[in-house]
């Protein structure tokens, strides 16, 4: 296990290999690389790497194991669960991916697009635009982002109920592992039965078993027509029968299905200026429903407007509108994206990132609110998340009355109440954001002990001298 703090001769041997101007050693230089978006995890390092190449990478990784020096892979530094964060050791050194951005090939008769590791989500997303070609994977941080993070941690998003998360959208990977080897697994086979699928170990490993540099992913046609409606519901049965009855009508045409409680939309509407939501926030369930169609917008508005006429008449829906244009379907999800943001001026909150089976989401919002208030009694839950794959972003504020850091005393405790109820329900503790620091003791807890055989087998296997993000996930 890598436990040693790099000397300075040793550090001058890494910064060897990518030049002066790309190792960081000055504490401002440093800073952005060992701090996260949510504060939670302040970590320490002597140095950060960003090569310019695969063989750079390479070349540090042969180095680091050779010294058995500790390296914590880092992408955009979107990450909410710690996994891109150094410890406070001081023993780690960050490899920043950021430079490794080219686009190597749009190749439109396979749809694919291969990518290194640094390219920033909303970039890729641009250049599929450009290609006339859609890549689904959206996310509130993709300008900031990067595909190699959003690989390791299996990244899911708006788009998954009809594209997947990000390891149905790779096709094959390349990958620098510990000893400095390459895999060059950059294929675009759909079908490949020819043994273990090696790419998914390190699509959703954290950076733990190697480092991705690139990636063939999928492309899709954009669709000819898309609508966008916001629906007011008062219950999450209510908003069960509508994704149910949606999916009947619509199959693989409907595209996104998101639930919004009442209180993060009252949120949005308080604190992110210019909001308008589309109907009265009095509703105490929200859903916002997007139809792509293939054919054409005309095509996509009647499927959207029958699913809704049928849903009114019934019942289930009390309010609907309809985006008109498609500068209000980007201020729907402009709502969307602010939601979290919106949180921040209502103190303190902690958050869990959770999935149940579909049919088991209005179960989960009963006994995980019961669990909330006998925890700490006002807390403030705050609902929002992708209901058409089961993920929910659970978040609890702080009670009006109280102090943030008393609230936060209550992480632990308020994490395992509703990590208990996703647990009765078959369900997972982490749906998207993955476990690195944050969930790792409750994976090691709780996880099938076999399971956890096996997952450190598998770290041993690839990663015998320890130096790949240690302490984090396994």
């Amino acid at each position: 296990m890598a436990d040693n703090i790099p000397n300075p001769a040793l550090l001058e041997r890494f910064a060897a290999i990518v030049g002066a101007q790309y190792a960081l050693t000055a504490a401002d230089d440093i800073q952005p690389y060992v701090t996260e978006p949510r504060g939670l995890w302040a970590g320490r390092t002597p140095m950060v790497l960003r090569p310019g190449s695969v063989d750079e990478v390479s070349r540090i990784m042969k180095l680091a194991t050779e010294t058995k020096t500790a390296i914590v892979p880092q992408g955009g530094n979107t990450g909410l669960v710690g996994a891109q964060t150094p410890h406070r050791s001081g023993q780690e050194l960050v490899l920043s991916l950021s430079r490794l951005d080219r686009i190597r090939e749009v190749d439109l008769d396979s749809n694919t697009v291969t990518v290194e590791a640094g390219v920033i989500l909303e970039n890729l997303r641009n250049a599929a635009d450009a290609a006339d070609r859609l890549f689904p994977l959206s996310l509130a941080a993709q300008g900031t982002c990067q595909i190699g993070g959003n690989l390791s941690s299996n990244a899911g998003g708006t788009g998954v109920l009809a594209y997947g998360n990000a390891r149905e959208l790779c096709l094959g990977v390349e990958v620098v592992l510990p000893t400095g080897e390459v895999l060059d697994d950059l294929r675009k086979l759909k079908k490949d039965n020819t043994g273990y699928d090696l790419k998914n170990l390190f699509v959703g490993g954290e950076g733990t078993l190697g480092v991705i540099t690139a990636a063939v992913l999928k492309l899709f046609p954009k669709p000819k027509g898309q609508e966008m409606a916001w629906v007011g519901l008062s219950s999450p049965e209510a908003a069960l029968s509508l994704f149910n009855r949606a999916v009947g009508h619509a199959g693989s045409a409907l595209t996104a299905f998101e639930l919004l409680g009442q209180r993060p939309v009252e949120f949005t509407a308080r604190h992110v200026a210019g909001t308008m939501i589309p109907v009265s926030v009095d509703w105490p369930w929200h859903v916002m429903m997007e139809i792509s169609s293939g054919r054409s917008a005309d095509d996509a508005r009647q499927l959207a407007e029958d699913i809704l006429a049928e849903a009114i008449e019934d019942g289930t829906v009390g309010d609907a509108v309809v985006t008109q244009n498609l500068a209000q379907a980007k201020s729907f999800w402009t709502i969307r994206e602010t939601l979290p943001e919106a949180q921040r001026p209502e103190g303190a909150s902690i958050k869990h990132d959770i999935s149940v089976p579909i049919a088991s989401i209005p179960e989960f919002i009963r006994l995980a609110g019961e669990a909330v208030e006998e925890v700490c009694p006002g807390a403030r839950v705050v609902c929002f998340g992708h209901m058409g794959d089961g993920n929910l972003h659970y978040n609890i504020s702080r009670p009006l009355d109280a102090a943030d850091a008393a609230f936060l005393d209550l992480y632990k405790p308020m994490n395992k109440a509703v990590h208990d109820v996703v647990r009765a329900l078959d369900g997972s503790i982490s749906a998207e954001h993955g476990i690195g620091q944050l969930k790792r003791d409750e994976l090691l807890a709780t996880a099938p002990t076999v399971a956890i055989d096996l997952m450190r087998r598998i770290k041993s296997a690839f990663d015998p001298a320890g130096i790949m993000n240690p302490g984090k996930v396994i």
